[in-house]
């Protein structure tokens, strides 16, 4: 079984409710582009690039989701990029501004985590595995996929470690449409 198949199975295991994946959908990407924005000062030039704490960090980032998948390694690359330019731009703004978008962002995307979790009657992943936190944007995008009727192939490993008593974790059952 591949490490992506392992990973997302983990990750899915607390991710049963579909209130829970809905407000994930939402409050995952609010988070990453609060993170982008908060973290793109200081910019440091660069040739031919700047470079800020959100470009090293999505560097990082990156490298880890193509080592696990190249397609969704190269979904996930390209909105990291985006994600990047995004906080730049809002870096750009005043000091006032940045901070109450970026923090803004960041506050609400947790507390729709905090939300979807209520649903769940489970507490989120990355407080057993600290890897949540980079699997969650994965799952979102793995969720898209499956939905789309892609990487079917995934999505039934998934399904199949899920309906195993071990792997199940507090619901079980099937991976949400």
């Amino acid at each position: 079984m591949s490490k992506l198949v392992h990973h997302l199975t983990l990750y899915a295991a607390y991710h049963r409710n579909p209130h829970n994946v809905a407000t994930h959908m939402v409050g995952i990407p609010m988070i990453m582009l609060g993170v982008d924005i908060l973290l793109s000062r200081p910019i440091l030039p660069a040739e031919p690039l700047a470079l800020t704490p959100a470009i090293a960090i999505s560097t990082l980032a990156a490298i880890y989701y193509l080592r696990l998948d190249a397609m969704l390694g190269a979904i996930m690359t390209m909105l990291l990029v985006i994600g990047c330019w995004a906080g730049i731009t809002i870096a750009q703004m005043p000091t006032g501004a940045w901070l109450a978008i970026g923090g803004a962002l960041f506050v609400a995307g947790w507390a729709l985590q905090l939300i979807g979790h209520g649903y769940e009657g489970r507490k989120p992943a990355f407080l057993d595995d600290i890897r949540g936190l980079l699997i969650g944007p994965l799952f979102i995008v793995a969720e898209i996929l499956f939905a789309m009727g892609a990487r079917r192939n995934i999505r039934q490993a998934i399904e199949k470690r899920l309906t195993k008593p071990s792997e199940r974790g507090h619901h079980g059952g099937h991976l949400p449409s």
